[in-house]
């Protein structure tokens, strides 16, 4: 079920949302000072193109510098992708078969907003490292 799940997500909505943190982590490699940003928007935009059967979890070592990373993350570019989540889900919602897809959409929008001291790992597996 959940490569089935994955596999309408990657066609509906998957695709668009990982080019959009792509750019965005271009964008921050680009800017050097900024890499960190980068290296997690990678990660994410990897677990938006497959996120069914992996989730979020808190990193344990997380401190003070991923707080502040993530309060320069929201106002660079964290807020645009939010949005963009935000606006998939209703669309997806509006059809009956897009309602999982756009409750997993509405279910980015905190990592979107808040990606560093965060951890993605098998559903399984549901512990930091």
């Amino acid at each position: 079920m959940r490569t089935l799940l994955n596999l309408i997500w990657l066609v509906f909505a998957g695709f668009w949302l990982s080019v959009g943190y792509a750019i965005a982590g271009i964008i921050c490699c680009v800017l050097i000072v900024t890499i960190p940003f980068g290296i997690a928007s990678f990660r994410i935009a990897g677990y938006t193109l497959w996120p069914f059967g992996r989730t979020i979890v808190d990193k344990r070592s997380a401190g003070a510098g991923a707080l502040l990373g993530n309060l320069i993350w929201v106002i660079v570019a964290g807020w645009w992708l939010a949005l963009s989540h935000l606006v998939t889900g209703i669309a997806l919602c509006l059809s009956i078969i897009g309602i999982p897809l756009g409750i997993a959409n509405f279910k980015l929008i905190p990592i979107s907003l808040l990606p560093l001291g965060k951890d993605i790992v098998p559903t399984d597996q549901p512990f930091a490292r």
